[in-house]
C-alpha cells in the first residue's frame, strides 16, 4: 500500500500562526473532502541551542533557549509535499525551521469536489 497523504508537524511562533494557515491555504494543504484550511495545533516548549554561525531568530549563539511554541498539524497530499514545505519556508521565521513530514497509510478522508 503506497502513501498517497502525508501530515506535516510545523514548529513555529505563536505570532507567526495566522501566516502559516494563509501559506497552507494557498497551496491546498489542510483540505479535507468538503472542507479546507484544516489543521490543529497546541502548545509545545522547545528548546535549542544555536551554534557559531547561525543568525537566530530567538536566542543567543552558545546559549540553550526555551521557548514557548505551537505545534501546528496538517495533511497535504504526498504529491503536493515539496510545495508545501516551501510555502511553510517561506513565512517561518526560523533560519532550520523543524518541519516533521509523515506518511500516512490510512486516511479517513478522500478529495473531493465543491459542494452540489
Amino acid at each position: 500500500m503506497e502513501p498517497t497523504y502525508c501530515k506535516l508537524e510545523i514548529f513555529i511562533p505563536e505570532t507567526h500562526l495566522a501566516v502559516l494557515q494563509d501559506a497552507l491555504a494557498q497551496v491546498d494543504a489542510g483540505h479535507i473532502g468538503r472542507y479546507d484550511r484544516c489543521l490543529s495545533y497546541s502548545p509545545v516548549t522547545s528548546c535549542w541551542r544555536p551554534l557559531e554561525g547561525t543568525n537566530p531568530y530567538l536566542g543567543a549563539v552558545g546559549q540553550v533557549s526555551t521557548e514557548p511554541e505551537l505545534k501546528v498539524e496538517v495533511t497535504c497530499l504526498l504529491a503536493r509535499v515539496d510545495a508545501t514545505v516551501e510555502a511553510v519556508k517561506r513565512v517561518h521565521p526560523y533560519e532550520e525551521p523543524v518541519i516533521n513530514v509523515i506518511p500516512l497509510y490510512r486516511t479517513s478522508f478522500a478529495p473531493s469536489g465543491p459542494a452540489d
